[in-house]
């Protein structure tokens, strides 16, 4: 069943009742709080330019739990080599732009969902301390990176983008590390990729994933600058 959702009320439907693509409720708005409410139901916003805002709930749902990341001999060298940077909250908006002029052709998608709204949505989110970005920079100039947000133990993965070759997936090194660090439970990739499964990201049943967010505790989210938290 798909609702329209309370422009006055920023929670949402139990995600159990989406249909079967996963859509559950349209409407609303991008304000922080309902994006807080959604990510902790297990919903997330993924719209085109002309349309209504759109909430989904997927089943299955990719995740990643941080025990099963495939870290590459080849990828490890690259790390290793130096050749590249990788800093945290640093350069957010830019980083979110860079994703939205990935070329997804390929995977069937004629446009963006990071339409302007949602930029600006998920950057007042970042002035909040809930979204979070790594970027991979190349001889000072960013080249590639990766942008999501936390709630609890749990990162949700929205975006990647790469302009040098490994560039992403030395980001996401560093993002797997980071949540190790700091006792995340696991990334949440969304939607099954090879590229994420490639990392040791796999679907798990929507009731499981639900029944793992049911655990958070937003009290033990790491708002802020994540910055300040890898010095």
């Amino acid at each position: 069943m798909i609702y329209r959702l309370d422009p006055d009320y920023p929670g949402f439907p139990d995600p159990e009742e989406a249909e079967p693509e996963g859509l559950i409720a349209v409407g609303g708005d991008l304000e922080p709080l309902r994006l807080i409410n959604a990510y902790a139901c297990g919903i997330f916003p993924w719209f085109s330019e002309d349309d209504p805002i759109m909430w989904w709930s997927l089943d299955p749902r990719m995740v990643l739990f941080l025990d099963e990341f495939r870290y590459s001999k080849s990828l490890q060298r690259v790390v290793r080599s130096g050749k590249f940077e990788v800093r945290i909250d640093s350069q957010f908006e830019l980083t979110m732009r860079s994703c939205a002029h990935v070329d997804r052709t390929a995977q069937g998608q004629a446009g963006t969902w990071i339409t302007e709204e949602m930029v600006q949505a998920y950057v007042r989110l970042h002035e909040l301390g809930f979204a979070h970005s790594f970027e991979t920079y190349c001889e000072g100039k960013l080249v590639g990176g990766l942008y999501g947000v936390s709630l609890g133990p749990f990162f949700f993965g929205e975006s990647m983008f790469h302009t040098v070759s490994d560039a992403s997936k030395v980001a996401f090194v560093r993002l797997v590390e980071f949540c190790r660090r700091h006792h995340f439970r696991l990334i949440d990739a969304q939607q099954e990729t090879a590229h994420l499964a490639s990392l040791g990201a796999r679907p798990i049943p929507r009731s499981q994933y639900l029944d793992m967010l049911a655990e958070i505790d937003s009290a033990n989210t790491l708002i802020g600058n994540w910055a300040l938290l890898n010095q």
